[in-house]
């Protein structure tokens, strides 16, 4: 069974990069003209246009991933979007952003303020109404939400967690100490932090998300490396092994992805790292396999590496998400 349970329809900021990458993601789509000349060009311009006209929540959009989906033989996707991409989420995050001053504090405001954008309601009632064209192709699409674990919000988070029908609730940990681990901006306030501070605060943060009840898995297990730096692993061996236990206790799931092997990723290599994964089979978690995708054309990327690292690191089971209940599928 092909699965890809971590696929984003849009992530910002809207920057000239992200325009060169929608653009990459329509200009097949423009027909009757030889790319690279002026009619092709406009062809693409005017795709462009409709699309931010649109949003994300079009068909047109969804459509480019159902195709893609079709043609990599993938049965089951899970699309889920950013806490912070909703405006219903967003006090969540000025709260965690309050203490933050300065210009790492006027870097995480903007960023905040170009990203959250979105409405749930407007999100959930169009993934639900496209179910029965993805079935229509033998593909099941599964509707998730991706929160981040803050301590103290966890009434505030199981609000959100508990208001739609999710199929799948994914916790994890972007913020550390205020500081947005994932951002680019905010790489050089990271790394003032020593690297076994950092890891050890961001892995009990993990582990309070995976007591917390809240989430059905975790993603991007040691997504800290985002940053782009780490201590030595072997120093990070007792951590994994009690993360991996609590997770096998609270009985929550995590992923396999991708995206670390994408060309902009700081390490060049999937979460969690091998080492890790070896240990969450020993403890026998359940993983789900995942791209991470951010546009179209990378859903499904690296899954064959992926399903091959999970084999040899001992697994012989992969899981997936429905209504909240978890079903689980050979390693074949």
């Amino acid at each position: 069974m092909k699965v890809d349970f971590h696929v984003h329809l849009e992530e910002g900021p809207y920057s000239l990069n992200w325009l060169q990458h929608t653009a990459e993601s329509l200009a097949d789509t423009v027909s009757g003209d030889e790319p690279g000349g002026r009619a092709w060009m406009d062809g693409v311009a005017k795709k462009i246009k409709e699309r931010i006209q649109e949003g994300p929540y079009s068909t047109a959009w969804l459509d480019l991933y159902r195709e893609r989906a079709k043609q990599r033989g993938i049965r089951i996707v899970g699309v889920v979007e950013h806490g912070y991409r909703f405006v219903e989420c967003r006090p969540l995050y000025e709260r965690q952003l309050r203490g933050s001053s300065g210009q790492l504090g006027k870097k995480q405001r903007l960023w905040l303020d170009q990203v959250c954008c979105e409405r749930l309601d407007e999100y959930v009632r169009f993934l639900e109404a496209q179910r029965n064209r993805w079935e229509e192709d033998g593909i099941s699409l599964r509707v998730g939400i991706e929160l981040d674990f803050f301590p103290g919000e966890e009434k505030a988070l199981n609000q959100i967690a508990t208001a739609y029908d999710w199929d799948f609730c994914m916790g994890a940990v972007h913020f550390v100490e205020g500081i947005a681990v994932h951002l680019p901006e905010a790489r050089e306030y990271i790394r003032r932090m020593p690297p076994e501070s950092l890891y050890s605060r961001y892995f009990d943060l993990v582990e309070l998300a995976a007591g917390s009840g809240i989430f059905d898995l975790i993603a991007h297990l040691d997504g800290v490396k985002a940053c782009g730096y780490r201590p030595e692993e072997a120093s990070l061996l007792s951590t994994y092994q009690r993360v991996a236990r609590s997770l096998r206790r609270c009985q929550v799931a995590t992923e396999i992805n991708t995206a670390g092997y994408r060309s902009l990723a700081p390490i060049q290599e999937m979460s969690p790292s091998y080492r890790l994964l070896e240990i969450l089979a020993q403890h026998a978690v359940a993983v789900v396999p995942s791209s991470g995708s951010v546009y179209p054309e990378q859903l499904g990327n690296f899954s064959e590496e992926a399903y091959k690292l999970l084999k040899r690191a001992g697994f012989a089971s992969i899981s997936v998400f429905e209504q909240r209940k978890r079903q689980i599928y050979p390693l074949v």
